[in-house]
C-alpha cells in the first residue's frame, strides 16, 4: 500500500535524510588509495549513531525483516567498487587509485528512513569512467524532475531510461527505486526503465528513493554467494546515484541534502 505523509512527517523524514548525507559527505573527505571500506563503513557507523540514528542496513535480511544469521547484511553501508552494482559489504578490502566506488548510506531517525547513494572516482579515471558517473548522477536528477504531482512513476523511470539510452549504458532491470517512510522498502516500486504502464499517479505526500544503475556493458546483474553483492555479469563497471525526494505541491524536494 502507498502511504502518503503529511508535511510534519517530510520534515521528520528530512532528518533522517540529513545524517545520511552528512555520511556521505565525511566519506567523500576520507576515500582516498589505501583506506579500507571497513574504515569507511566504521565512520558512517559512528556519525549515524552520535547524531541520534539507527543504520538502516545493519542487520538486514529483505523483505522489511531485522535479525541476525548468516544472511543478515553485516554492515551499516553498501561499499561497490568497479563491477560491483549494489550491496557490497565492507571488510578489508583497500581502495586503489581508479576505482570508481559506490556509497550507499541508510539512516533511521525517531522511526523515520533516509536512503541515498553516490559513486566517486578515486584520484584519475578514464574520460569513460567520468562520462558513466556524470551520467548516471544526470539521470538522477531528471528522475527527480519528473517526480512532480500528477505525473506517474513512469515518469521518472522513463526520465532515467532516456539518459541511459543516449549514452548507450547497460539500464540494470533487477533493482530499481522505492517508496520510503518507516520501512526502508516501501510501495510503489520504481523502476529506471520504461515497463509497458505509467504506473501510480504520484501525490503530494508520497515518498520516494529514487536511484539509477548505469553500467558500461550490458544491463544483466548477478549476486555473489555472499548473498548481497550485486556484479555485473559481464564484468563492466557501473554507478549508482540515489536521493530520497518528497512529492509536494510546490515540487520535488530531496530530503537527503545538507
Amino acid at each position: 500500500m502507498v502511504t502518503r505523509k503529511s508535511r510534519r512527517e517530510i520534515e521528520q523524514m528530512r532528518r533522517a535524510g540529513r545524517v545520511v548525507a552528512e555520511v556521505l559527505a565525511l566519506v567523500e573527505e576520507e576515500l582516498r588509495p589505501g583506506v579500507t571500506t571497513g574504515q569507511l563503513d566504521r565512520l558512517a557507523e559512528e556519525h549515524i549513531r552520535a547524531s541520534g540514528g539507527i543504520p538502516s542496513f545493519k542487520g538486514y535480511l529483505g523483505g522489511g525483516r531485522y535479525g541476525r544469521g548468516p544472511t543478515a547484511f553485516p554492515a551499516s553501508t553498501c561499499i561497490s567498487i568497479d563491477s560491483e552494482v549494489v550491496h557490497g559489504i565492507p571488510g578489508d578490502r583497500v581502495v586503489r587509485d581508479g576505482q570508481i566506488v559506490s556509497v550507499d548510506v541508510g539512516a533511521i531517525v525517531d522511526g523515520w528512513h533516509g536512503d541515498a547513494a553516490r559513486t566517486f572516482v578515486v584520484g584519475g579515471a578514464s574520460a569513460a569512467v567520468d562520462e558513466l558517473v556524470t551520467a548516471t548522477r544526470m539521470a538522477l536528477m531528471a528522475g527527480i524532475g519528473a517526480a512532480v504531482a500528477g505525473n506517474r512513476v513512469g515518469d521518472i523511470s522513463a526520465a532515467v531510461e532516456d539518459i541511459g539510452r543516449e549514452h548507450g549504458y547497460g539500464i540494470v532491470r533487477q533493482f530499481v527505486g522505492h517508496g520510503i517512510g518507516t520501512e526502508m522498502h516501501q510501495d510503489p516500486q520504481v523502476p529506471n526503465y520504461r515497463t509497458g504502464s505509467r504506473g501510480l499517479e504520484l501525490q503530494p505526500g508520497i515518498c520516494l528513493a529514487i536511484e539509477p544503475m548505469f553500467t558500461l556493458g550490458g544491463h544483466d546483474v548477478e549476486v555473489l554467494p555472499d548473498h548481497w553483492t550485486v556484479v555485473t555479469a559481464d564484468g563492466s563497471l557501473a554507478a549508482h546515484f540515489e536521493h530520497t525526494i518528497a512529492v509536494t505541491d510546490n515540487g520535488p524536494e530531496i530530503l537527503t541534502s545538507i
